[in-house]
């Protein structure tokens, strides 16, 4: 196939976020321009996709990883950095649903998303900042009841690492009133996740793979004699399998896909540095912090003596008008002092939500393969998937069959009323939490 040598457009530029004003250097890649060929071609160069090509360029094949815009362009890069071990759903509601080997197979994978990217940033040498460290904020005593329960049955799966914490220990981890306790995750932490991104991109190439910026697939179709070509508008890569990690940027290049996810934002702002002994004040261990509403909060110090602060969500995607506007009140009820404070950085990011909050990973046919809908977990559990995709390709499917075998559902409403049903379920829960009843 013939392309058109018509000059491309650079690489769409990053959020303007902290993580990109604070990103390690990285080198210029080129858009793919005509063909080429691979064993796997990856659709997308975020935590998923990165995550699985290195790990199969270290098994031995031959690797073109596909990136739309830059490395860490989507939610990949722009998240609040927090390592937070686990699903969207806990082990007992997995038990429910899909019955105890299920349970017991995810609960064995539990802690492995954390446990990659410590390995990674060891072995690679990657600067990204990680702390160790994250500690669940409880509300109300039936928060702290959850928690509870969480710990024993993460207990029983011979999983550790928790330790409750009780009001008077709070002040150890957050200087606010708000909380009446919470639960200290050891191995969980927060990190720099797009430097994370860069720094893995990095290994995978210094590995022989080929990776190329700026260039968005528009195709996938299944080949005749076998194999798939992934087309952009400047090249096409055949290859035995693609694996599709383009999550909620995907675009409809698949729409069989598209059901199963929304697209969902959620908003970070990063405030001023502060005058010297405040940070360390407000959040003393240097632990990242996720509260356990519904609609929750998370947030954390940065090496240079910011807050960086999340929440909210607007399903469907897309942006409130002014994010800083939107996120300043939850700020300054957790941190009165800082109600003024400037707020130098504000973002967006987009992920996609599963109806039951579970990631959905599988094939489309023996050449596509695909991973997608963590549903405000990704940071660690796409590192997993990533993993499992890439032992699949490598002939070991135990693990990948683990998660492709559990069912995706629909969301009711189809594609016209999936958010508005959506946005009630997510009011209600939040009017439970401002009850103190969640």
């Amino acid at each position: 196939m013939r392309f058109p040598m018509r000059p491309l457009p650079p690489p769409a530029p990053h959020a303007p976020s902290w993580y990109a004003a604070t990103a390690t250097l990285a080198p210029e890649r080129p858009a793919l321009r005509g063909g080429t060929r691979a064993d796997v071609c990856i659709v997308g160069a975020g935590f998923t996709g990165l995550s699985a090509a290195l790990d199969l360029v270290g098994k031995g094949h031959e690797v073109v990883l596909l990136e739309a815009a830059q490395v860490g362009w989507g939610a990949s890069g722009r998240n609040g950095g927090q390592l937070v071990n686990g699903y969207s759903r806990d082990l007992d509601t997995i038990r429910a649903r899909y019955g105890v080997d299920a349970e017991r197979a995810l609960a064995g994978m539990a802690q492995e998303g954390a446990a990659i990217i410590r390995e990674r940033i060891a072995r690679h040498g990657i600067p990204c900042d990680l702390v160790d460290g994250g500690f669940h904020a409880a509300f109300t005593p039936r928060q702290m009841k959850g928690l509870e329960a969480f710990k024993k049955t993460w207990e029983r799966h011979g999983l550790g690492g928790l330790d409750m914490v009780d009001r008077a220990g709070v002040g150890q981890y957050v200087a606010s009133d708000r909380y009446v306790g919470g639960m200290i995750d050891h191995l969980g932490g927060h990190f720099h996740p797009l430097n994370y991104c860069l720094g893995v991109a990095r290994a995978f190439e210094a590995g022989g793979g080929r990776l190329y910026e700026a260039s968005p697939v528009i195709d996938i179709s299944p080949l005749a004699a076998g194999g798939v070509e992934v087309r952009t508008s400047a090249g096409t890569v055949r290859a035995d399998i693609v694996l599709v990690c383009g999550n909620a940027y995907l675009k409809n290049v698949l729409p069989a896909l598209e059901g199963v996810v929304m697209p969902v934002s959620s908003q970070v702002v990063v405030t001023a540095p502060l005058t010297p002994g405040t940070v360390e004040a407000l959040m003393p261990a240097n632990a990242c912090v996720e509260d356990c509403n519904y609609v929750l909060d998370y947030y954390r110090r940065t090496p240079d003596d910011r807050i960086l602060y999340g929440g909210g969500i607007h399903y469907g995607g897309g942006d409130p008008d002014d994010i800083a506007a939107d996120l300043r009140p939850r700020l300054a009820s957790t941190f009165p002092s800082l109600a003024e404070v400037p707020l130098e950085y504000a973002w967006s990011g987009t992920f996609a939500l599963t109806l039951t909050r579970i990631p959905h990973i599988g094939r489309l046919s023996p050449s596509i393969w695909f991973s997608h809908g963590d549903s405000g977990h990704g940071v660690t559990t796409t590192q997993l998937l990533g993993r499992l995709l890439a032992e699949g390709v490598h002939g070991q499917r135990d693990r990948f069959d683990a998660f492709a075998r559990l069912p995706a559902l629909p969301f009711p409403g189809g594609r016209t009323f999936r958010v508005p049903l959506t946005r009630l379920g997510a009011w209600y829960y939040s009017w439970r939490d401002r009850l103190g009843i969640s």
